[in-house]
């Protein structure tokens, strides 16, 4: 047995999930109103991980895991506004006591898409004070829990969240451009047409809300620092990786996608980043012929693609954690061969100078899919939602084995 790739002394291994997607009982935000509006679907108590931690810890514990990112829910702790639940700070500094008690290093996602119901009726990020209400949740919760993790991400996939919302119109507050289903882009097609807002304001908003959510982690930046200065601050950015042929024009098309995609946002933050969150699912290669394997989410299988999404991170100078990078496939047939590919390319991305420091796979457990609902599979557990068993998938195993290798083995 030979190791094809290894990895830095003290690198993170682990998964991920999100309070809303996985917790079970959040009544009080945006999304839970449009489900109850019939716009997506129910959510209900998902996996019940809000009272189920410790044993999913117990699962990730088995399975290698020495790092775990997880979002705290902000309608949980500021359920109205100005007003924050102890009890909440309560159970979030217990699920981070059941990590330390594990050896898994916690990694926090303080805003992981659903917005309390009264900021979201309120206005939201479209809000010009939005940053300031944002950045002073932000400094509560880290003050709170800085004793237990120092490591925390305030943003979530600012692009996926504005682009779904603001332009496609399939997320809450569901606003949509003109003629937007013309254009062919790797990402969420309209699933709930019902009560969208479709209007040419909303090209205005959309990049209102772009700059609004970098102002936002920006202060929150600054203000999370004045309570805990020794923590790690940083967003989670969703980087689709633009790519093409040797066309001139094709070269043109991918350098402008990934400005618009990744570099626009991360130029406005990076200087308030002490590292990097990536989550990589896609790419798009202008000029391509070759025909690829497609996962669950009809999304090309191409995780070797994360190489070069690291290299472009990688202009910002800053450390990278690999916060979510996973493939939803029910049957467990194709997510063995996928990690270890992907692995592979981050491995490769190190040799080559990229400080990356750790891996988080998405997901720990299957999950609510947002405007998919339950349907597709991404965990390294299964669930069974009627009786709400876990069960260990497969390729979990092959994930352990390169945990416990530190590396690809071949």
């Amino acid at each position: 047995m030979q190791i094809k790739t290894r990895f830095p002394e003290g690198f993170y291994w682990g998964a991920a999930t999100a309070s809303y997607q996985v917790e079970g009982g959040i009544e009080n935000t945006d999304w839970n109103k449009a489900a109850r509006e019939g716009r997506v679907p129910v959510c209900g108590r998902a996996c019940d991980h809000y009272n189920r931690f410790e044993a999913d810890f117990d699962l990730a514990k088995e399975l290698g895991h020495n790092a775990h990112r997880f979002s705290v829910e902000w309608a949980r702790i500021e359920p109205e506004e100005g007003k924050f639940d102890e009890s909440e700070i309560e159970h979030y500094r217990e699920v981070l006591k059941a990590l330390r008690a594990r050896n898994i290093e916690p990694f926090i996602t303080l805003w992981h898409f659903t917005l309390p119901l009264w900021f979201s009726e309120k206005g939201g990020f479209e809000r010009n004070d939005s940053p300031e209400i944002f950045a002073r949740y932000c400094a509560y919760v880290v003050e709170k829990l800085g004793d237990l993790c120092l490591s925390y991400s305030t943003i979530n996939e600012a692009l996926p969240l504005t682009s779904n919302g603001w332009r496609r119109g399939t997320w809450p507050p569901f606003k949509k451009w003109p003629g937007i289903d013309s254009v062919g882009v790797p990402t969420y097609s309209n699933f709930h047409e019902a009560k969208v807002q479709t209007g040419l304001k909303n090209i205005l908003k959309y990049f209102k809300v772009l700059r609004t959510l970098a102002r936002a982690h920006n202060t929150a930046y600054d203000a999370i620092k004045a309570v805990v200065p020794k923590a790690e601050v940083g967003i989670v950015h969703h980087a689709i990786l633009f790519h093409s042929n040797s066309n001139p024009l094709n070269k043109l098309k991918a350098k402008l996608m990934n400005w618009h995609w990744t570099h626009q946002h991360l130029r406005r933050v990076s200087k308030k980043c002490d590292s990097i969150g990536l989550n990589y699912y896609l790419h798009k290669k202008f000029g391509e012929t070759a025909h690829y394997q497609k996962t669950d989410m009809d999304w090309d299988v191409y995780p070797e693609g994360i190489y070069e999404t690291l290299k472009m991170l990688w202009r910002y100078k800053k450390p990278i954690y690999i916060t979510e990078a996973g493939v939803a496939d029910h049957d467990d047939d194709i997510r063995a061969d996928y990690i270890k590919r992907q692995v592979e390319a981050t491995g490769k991305a190190i040799a080559d100078g990229v400080d990356v420091r750790g891996h988080m796979y998405w997901s720990l457990l299957d999950n609510y899919e947002w405007a998919l609902g339950f349907e597709k599979r991404f965990g390294l557990i299964e669930i069974n939602y009627d009786t709400l068993e876990r069960k260990i998938r497969p390729s979990a195993y092959v994930y352990k084995a390169i945990i416990e290798q530190n590396g690809v083995v071949e």
